[in-house]
């Protein structure tokens, strides 16, 4: 009897190995900028650059690795769901940032 990685409906899961290459990515990934925060060695506006670029990066591996969102899902219904969440989230926070800023700007009497 063979063992196979993949689910009734024929998407694959992954091996120990792959998620272990995750886990360890996304410590580096991690350690990384906590260690720019800690120390700062850089001026401000490039750690918090640095830090944006690797939380990007991190989702990235996350989503690869943990989620297993590629190319060869069926149906393309898991692309679907995540775009829908990243239009909410964008949202979301772009919203929350405008109404801290406007009661920010309307609030202070400078």
């Amino acid at each position: 009897m063979s063992h196979s990685d993949t689910s009734r409906a024929g998407q694959s899961h992954g091996s120990s190995k792959s998620y272990l290459i995750g886990f360890v990515l996304c410590a580096i990934l991690t350690v990384i900028p906590f260690v720019l925060v800690m120390n700062p060695m850089l001026p401000r506006p490039t750690t918090l650059l640095i830090l944006v670029g690797f939380a990007v990066v991190q989702i990235v591996v996350q989503l690869v690795y943990f989620l297993h969102m590629n190319r060869s899902s069926e149906g393309g219904w898991n692309l679907a769901s995540f775009v829908f969440t990243l239009v909410i989230l964008f949202i979301v926070v772009a919203l929350s940032i405008w109404i801290i800023w406007s009661m920010h700007f309307h609030m202070m009497s400078n």
